[in-house]
């Protein structure tokens, strides 16, 4: 495995980015009027995600993802050609806006790098990498974005200034006041299970991630869903709070679904949770 250019990693990530990184490829060298995106893919949540890499630590790699990605988001009908051509109208239907990355990958960053993505405020994610012997291959997530945007919200309407207009917003706004309460003590619950974990908001879920997502959940008048990537075979399901959608249709990811409804079922779900997090 040689590393010795930007080239070598960009190849070894273009061709393995869905192992590494949960992401399917879409596109190398992809060329706008402005400049070349190193890498663009598409993550499990259908959200558009672009790859810079750098060698050198001085090397402006944010703001050049940042320019790419205000770029994309004004010209969503090239992105959705993309992946008509890599994959199918399926899955061109499903690409959600509200949470599109960028991957910065590089040797090594400065302390000025994390402070300037903690600033922005945007879903910048840096990696640093490490080559150990023949075949080995160190990737560090150096940051876990909290999106200005990924904030839960206990107002009584959908109408409230700062109200979102996404579904999951308008949801969450129009569900009774102890429903929201238990949704906001599960947000808590979750977050507190590390500092690597980062919280992204789409359009019909919230999404708690590591490098894969660990939790989804999405609420109505009812109960809380939480969804989790564990195998439903390996739990013991009680009918009414956990159950298998392998094979069911559903927003977020996981096969786990739990339901939510009460204080004693939040606390009947955080080992599941925790496993979850422990297994990402």
């Amino acid at each position: 495995m040689k590393l010795g250019l930007k080239k070598d990693i960009q190849t070894l990530i273009e061709e393995n980015m869905e192992k590494f990184f949960n992401v399917k490829f879409l596109k190398s060298e992809y060329v706008i009027p402005e400049g070349r995106m190193d890498s663009i893919g598409i993550d499990e949540n259908y959200c558009p995600v672009i790859f810079e890499y750098k060698r050198g630590v001085n090397e402006n790699v944010i703001n050049q993802g940042l320019f790419y990605l205000d770029w994309l988001m004004g010209h969503k009908a090239d992105f959705k050609i993309l992946v008509l051509e890599r994959f199918d109208e399926k899955v061109a239907e499903k690409i959600d806006w509200s949470a599109p990355s960028v991957f910065c990958v590089a040797y090594d960053f400065t302390l000025y790098d994390l402070h300037a993505v903690n600033q922005i405020g945007k879903n910048i994610r840096l990696v640093r990498y490490r080559k150990y012997g023949e075949g080995i291959i160190l990737f560090e997530h150096l940051n876990a974005p909290k999106l200005v945007n990924a904030k839960r919200y206990n107002q009584p309407s959908p109408t409230t200034d700062n109200m979102s207009d996404l579904p999951h917003e308008k949801n969450l706004a129009e569900a009774p006041e102890k429903l929201r309460d238990l949704y906001n003590e599960t947000c808590e619950y979750i977050e507190s299970l590390g500092d690597d974990i980062s919280l992204v908001r789409l359009q019909y879920w919230i999404a708690y991630k590591k490098v894969q997502n660990v939790v989804c959940l999405e609420i109505n008048k009812k109960r809380v869903a939480a969804y989790l990537k564990i195998d439903p075979d390996t739990v013991t399901l009680e009918d009414g709070f956990s159950e298998s959608v392998k094979n069911k249709g559903h927003f977020g990811t996981g096969d786990l679904r739990l339901l939510i409804k009460s204080a004693e079922d939040l606390e009947k779900a955080k080992p599941l949770i925790e496993r979850a997090y422990n297994e990402a």
